[in-house]
């Protein structure tokens, strides 16, 4: 007799979801189970299509309506206005420390930049190649374990723009606010929050974010712009880095990452579904709170971030025995937590607690912290 095939599918997937690890990377990062199921489930052929979305051409009417329900289901997500240009670029975040420059910074102007972490030392340097830059302000000098204050900021009210970094995922801080910039444009690198909290996109000139940690694979960026600051980029910009052009296009001037708009457009849905951001805001607040609480009343483990500044994505922490550091990150993996080791530039570890990280995950963390503090202690 054989077996019935759904229930035999069914059955490898619930064993494969069995053994799927909690994954604290930073990037590329975890992704939601149902969002990997359904990719599981119509990764050979695309329903209605008759053939995988890895072979579907960008011009096919079922990648326009990905494409453009993606669109939809994200400005539902941000409440964006039609004032607000949405385009899907290949790339990572890196490749717009150039682009903005290229399209926002004239050749006889400057821009501020506000320096919290390592990415924004990147835009800044990219940005001189192309135009003066203001550092308005810099915490690099106390380690970035916090980000700059308001009445810190020299600010330029002629400005062409102020960049700054939503959440720094080395040094695990993140802005409680958006700074305050007058009528200046702000540009905001939301590459290691998007979509992890509220925000008022009518703040910003331009949001842009990677993929890799809240969206979906790398090789995506999201760009969202104010529409009547397209049109002046620098003469020498290739119109393949133009933002008008790439908006007037569609997203479709060159061929887009469809695979990983694809998934970009199911994470969407899986966030509409659960509740949009505000509920999305209130679990990782929770998430958070949970590594937090514990790290304040341990003196064996140490968080280094300023309080106020601390990142509800990117937890960095310390032991106090820093001998034991390899012997906690072998434990970690044998009990399923993987990825947990900080960067390389400060040590230490550090947990992500990007959207698609269960609570489970966070619980089993804690919990592995408080038996290996109770064994090594």
């Amino acid at each position: 007799m054989t077996a019935n095939p759904s229930a035999a599918t069914a059955a490898v997937a619930a064993s494969r979801a069995a053994e799927r690890v909690y994954n604290f990377n930073p990037g590329p990062a975890v992704l939601p189970l149902p969002v990997l199921e359904e990719v599981q489930r119509d990764l050979l052929a695309l329903p209605g299509a008759g053939m995988s979305i890895l072979e579907i051409s960008h011009r096919a009417k079922e990648f326009d309506a990905i494409l453009g329900g993606a669109e939809a289901d994200l400005r539902k997500l941000l409440g964006l206005s039609e004032n607000y240009q949405m385009i899907f670029l290949g790339g990572g975040a890196s490749l717009q420390f150039a682009m903005v420059a290229m399209n926002f910074l004239p050749g006889d102007g400057s821009a501020d930049y506000i320096i919290s972490g390592h990415w924004a030392q990147q835009a800044v340097k990219e940005a001189k190649k192309l135009g003066k830059v203001n550092i308005a302000a810099s915490t690099e000098t106390e380690g970035f374990v916090r980000v700059p204050r308001q009445e810190e900021l020299r600010l330029d009210p002629g400005a062409a723009y102020v960049h700054f970094t939503s959440n720094n995922t080395i040094y695990g801080t993140e802005a409680p606010a958006e700074p305050e910039v007058g009528g200046v444009p702000l540009v905001c690198d939301a590459s290691s929050n998007f979509l992890s909290r509220v925000i008022d996109p009518g703040k910003y000139a331009l949001i842009y974010a990677g993929a890799q940690k809240n969206i979906g694979p790398a090789g995506l960026t999201i760009v969202i712009v104010r529409e009547d600051l397209l049109g002046q980029p620098l003469p020498t910009t290739p119109s393949v880095f133009d933002y008008k052009v790439q908006a007037e296009a569609d997203s479709m001037h060159n061929t887009p990452p469809t695979f990983a708009v694809y998934i970009a457009g199911l994470v969407f849905q899986w966030l509409k579904k659960l509740g949009g951001l505000k509920k999305m805001e209130e679990i990782n607040a929770a998430k958070a709170r949970l590594v937090y609480d514990y790290l304040d009343q341990t003196e064996f483990y140490h968080s280094p971030v300023a309080r106020e500044d601390r990142s509800r994505m990117n937890i960095p922490f310390t032991l106090r025995n820093a001998a034991l550091d390899g012997e906690f990150l072998k434990q970690a993996e044998r009990h399923g937590l993987t990825q947990l080791k900080g960067h390389r530039s400060v040590g230490g570890m550090r947990a992500s607690l990007y959207n698609a990280m269960p609570i489970e995950g966070v619980h089993a963390l804690v919990a592995f912290m408080r038996e290996f503090e109770r064994n090594h202690g």
